[in-house]
């Protein structure tokens, strides 16, 4: 197949560099889709087959068609009027596509209406080009699963290495995607490092906000307490401008209802090139001995990080404490929040849904065990086991536990004894206290080891400090422009 695209389609494209070039009429959100389609067609469903789409939207470029005539006609939306973005297969839509959160027995849920999320992308003029592939119910089926594998789309592949370099995950094929310029911008959604770490791993801008900064509704949920949706892009200024789309107040989510009057209708208003300089931010490297000899930590790359946050201004303060960072937290909360969230997901969808509870689920799963159960569903079958009343003992002790250990003793405690604007965690090992928290971080590109794998880095901060997050990582990502694209080839 040889079409001969416009020289300006380029891997690393920005909104900002496209939105010019459709102003001036040198290309179309029309063009756009279909430069991504064709980089999905050589490199994600055939050569490499990285595998981190699951599904495509039938409709992209009528939608894509429609709105370049509406930017003749009548005007631009905003910044993502035109511009693709995928979505994680676990948030609904409206529409052909399907959501299945990577599951053989949802392959065919149809869902009778968008997600929130969707609705404000879909008003904002986004396209929605398809659904990215995940680790299946956000790792909520098995030990032994495989980060990025779902029995519907099989294994996502991590561009950046051979077929057994760590992808990352849940959101795995969400940070892919945008790592492999197979479209612009990605949403995944995290219950505790499912958007931190394939963006870590895989050399991408991951935020993962404040949760009930963005609506739940219409997400297929893990937990009640930990569940938020977040923005992959490749730089900073973008993540920032889909953050500024999903961010919103829905009154059929209460998680959201705290944010009114707190939440940013537009994040780049805090990028600030010199956002480092008086900023004080504190270093935990304290984790345990078996991360910092993992293959996912890198001494120099870190002290090198380090060391750019001095020389771009900023007050670095080593070796801080989080008094709870070690503890032996409970899994109460996501044992029986999944039971409680996923039976009721299941009981509202339609008649002809071949389940409806997590029973029925793991039976259909059995019925076609070679299928679907390559890795089984221990995970799966452990939950299926508690109440769903959620007044039991362990897990109110847990909730309330996790709560405190991670606010008050936990990022709050640091934030307040140092006098500090964020922390700097090596890779994502601080996502457990983060997601317990309720807390926002963003996980940024540092470097490559010696092997070519990505290495990144995570800042945090307390609620609704989204924007220092993003001021403190563009001023970051100015200094240092780490991001490479991976090298793929058929």
């Amino acid at each position: 197949m040889g079409i001969n695209f416009n020289e300006f389609f380029r891997e690393e494209l920005t909104i900002n560099d496209i939105q010019k070039a459709m102003e001036k009429g040198e290309v179309s959100s029309k063009e756009l889709v279909m430069y991504y389609l064709s980089r999905i067609a050589k490199y994600d469903q055939d050569g490499p087959k990285i595998n981190s789409i699951l599904e495509i939207n039938p409709d992209a470029i009528f939608i894509a068609e429609a709105l370049d005539y509406e930017r003749v006609t009548k005007g631009v939306r905003g910044p993502l009027h035109g511009i693709p973005v995928f979505i994680k297969d676990n948030i609904e839509t409206n529409d052909s596509m399907h959501t299945s959160a990577g599951t053989i027995a949802l392959e065919n849920n149809i869902s009778g209406k968008d997600a929130f999320l969707v609705k404000k992308l879909r008003k904002a003029g986004a396209v929605i080009l398809g659904k990215t592939n995940m680790t299946e119910l956000s790792n909520g089926m098995s030990y032994e699963m495989w980060a990025g594998y779902s029995s519907r789309g099989g294994q996502v592949l991590n561009p950046y290495g051979d077929a057994d370099l760590y992808v990352g995950g849940s959101s795995s094929g969400s940070a892919v995607a945008v790592a492999t310029n197979f479209t612009l911008l990605s949403v995944g959604t995290e219950t505790d490092a499912s958007i931190l770490s394939p963006a870590v791993t895989n050399s991408v801008v991951g935020i993962k906000p404040t949760v009930g900064l963005v609506s739940r509704s219409g997400i297929i949920p893990f937990t009640y307490s930990q569940d938020t949706a977040g923005p992959f892009a490749r730089t900073v200024t973008d993540a920032a401008i889909l953050l500024g789309t999903l961010a919103g107040v829905d009154k059929l989510d209460p998680a959201t209802h705290k944010s009114e009057g707190r939440l940013q209708q537009d994040y780049t208003v805090y990028l600030d090139s010199m956002g480092l300089k008086g900023a004080k931010i504190g270093v935990f490297n304290k984790a345990s001995n078996d991360y910092y000899a993992s293959e996912e930590y890198d001494e120099e790359l870190f002290n090198n990080v380090i060391q750019i946050l001095g020389n771009e201004g900023a007050q670095v303060f080593e070796n801080i404490e989080i008094p709870s960072f070690n503890r032996e937290w409970s899994w109460g909360v996501s044992l029986y929040e999944l039971k409680h969230s996923l039976d009721n997901y299941l009981s509202k969808l339609p008649s002809n849904s071949p389940v409806h509870s997590i029973a029925e689920l793991i039976q259909f799963n059995k019925n076609i065990e070679e299928k679907a159960l390559k890795y089984g569903q221990k995970k799966l079958e452990l939950r299926e086991s508690f109440p769903n009343t959620l007044r039991n003992p362990e897990y109110l002790n847990a909730k309330l536990e996790d709560l405190y250990f991670s606010q008050e003793q936990g990022i709050d405690f640091a934030l307040k004894k140092y006098n500090l604007d964020a922390i700097l965690f090596p890779s994502y090992i601080g996502s457990t206290l983060c997601a317990k928290a309720g807390y926002p971080s963003i996980a940024i590109p540092a470097g490559y080891m010696k092997s070519g794998r990505p290495f990144g880095v995570t800042l945090a901060s307390t609620a609704f400090s989204e924007g220092v997050l993003i001021k403190l990582a563009y001023a970051f990502e100015q200094a240092t422009k780490h991001r490479k694209s991976p090298k793929i080839t058929c």
